[in-house]
């Protein structure tokens, strides 16, 4: 038995997502929106996540990268009624594992679950005293303390943070912030980075550092 997180805000197919996946065999933590997701999903070991991206308070692939952010690596399934190229490219970058398309079939979604399930591992929500990313207020927080982020740079931070300790490099860090693609210079970049380091001050907790030449650092 696996449990699933399912963040969807239309009720009846929220419904209907439960019953399936209970019919399956699994647990489910169903939510209507990006808000009670972040604290659902935040608080139990989740095998796999069922996101809609057209929430009501905001973009599934955001809370994906909140999610991520906070130490959350359940493979994670999106359920869109876009599905160009673009949109595919931009929930791939925020760390999405697979694209299902609505209308669907149940049956579709069940082989697409179990797919993923067999690469999945419970893995606990990190804990720590560490800001979080807020999709829902588009915000990085820390306790009582709260500042918030432009598009750009909630999805910058939110690239570093998901591989923290490790060096991202510049370019991952580009196709991360700008997943519609682009011209973007190493000073813009760089910019965008130095006001981060400046909001990161007003909060309190983490910090990015450079590896000069190659890319920067979440620690």
């Amino acid at each position: 038995m696996a449990v699933v997180g399912v963040c969807e805000d239309e009720p009846g197919l929220r419904s209907v997502l439960t019953r399936a996946l209970r019919n399956a065999g699994h647990e489910v933590v169903a939510v209507s929106s990006a808000a009670a997701a972040m604290g659902a999903f935040r608080a139990t070991p989740l095998s796999l996540l069922i996101l809609d991206i057209g929430l009501p308070d905001g973009d599934g692939r955001d809370l994906c990268l909140a999610l991520r952010a906070g130490g959350i690596d359940a493979p994670v399934l999106f359920l869109t009624a876009r599905d160009g190229l673009h949109d595919k490219v931009a929930g791939f970058e925020a760390g999405g594992d697979d694209y299902l398309s609505k209308p669907f079939e149940l049956e579709e979604l069940r082989v697409r679950v179990a797919a993923l399930l067999r690469r999945s591992t419970p893995v606990s929500p990190v804990t720590t005293d560490q800001p979080l990313l807020d999709s829902a207020r588009h915000a990085l927080t820390l306790g009582t303390r709260e500042v918030a982020l432009t598009p750009t740079e909630f999805r910058l931070l939110g690239r570093l943070m998901r591989d923290r300790g490790q060096v991202v490099r510049r370019r991952a860090l580009v196709a991360a912030a700008w997943p519609m693609g682009g011209l973007v210079s190493d000073n813009t970049l760089d910019s965008y980075v130095r006001r981060l380091r400046r909001k990161l001050d007003d909060v309190g907790g983490g910090a990015i550092t450079t590896l000069r030449g190659v890319g920067y650092r979440w620690q």
